[in-house]
């Protein structure tokens, strides 16, 4: 598979701390995955020191979705991908998968956006994150045909 824009992949460690009463990886555990993963990438390819002080803008969270497909377990070995998959004027969708093995076992999506450090009001996709995208963002709620 080719890669896809702004992409990473991280070895992930699952650790005692991470498994719940049931012997799995806890749901809460992916949200901080995924964090891990969005600030590799900011990292790699928009690094935050540069936005936050040079442009003023910093990134925000704005809807987190998780399809979980398998447990995780301890001593798993889990490798997490996340990649640009869309963006538009103003928000950024990103998309991840958690493997073992090679095997899907979560697949999650985030939507993102930036904002003005001084008022806190979004501000457009950065040109550099932007020509990247893949595809234009889509509206979340697109309007029925004949109703306006």
């Amino acid at each position: 598979m080719p890669p896809q824009p702004l992409e990473i992949t991280l070895p992930i460690v699952v650790r005692t701390y991470d498994i719940d009463f049931a012997g799995i990886v806890s749901n809460i555990v992916y949200i901080r995955w995924l964090e891990d993963l969005r600030l590799q990438m900011l990292a790699e390819y928009f690094p935050l020191d540069a936005a936050m002080q040079t442009l003023n803008i910093a990134p925000v969270l704005l809807r987190t979705e998780i399809d979980y497909k398998r447990a995780i377990r301890l001593f798993d070995a889990v490798q997490g991908r996340m990649w640009l998959a869309e963006a538009g004027p103003v928000r950024q969708v990103l998309a991840a998968e958690f493997t073992v093995a090679g095997r899907l076992h979560a697949a999650a999506r985030q939507t993102t956006c930036f904002i003005d450090r001084t008022n806190g009001h979004p501000v457009p996709t950065p040109a550099a994150i932007r020509s990247q995208a893949p595809h234009p963002l889509r509206p979340v709620f697109a309007k029925h045909p004949g109703r306006g």
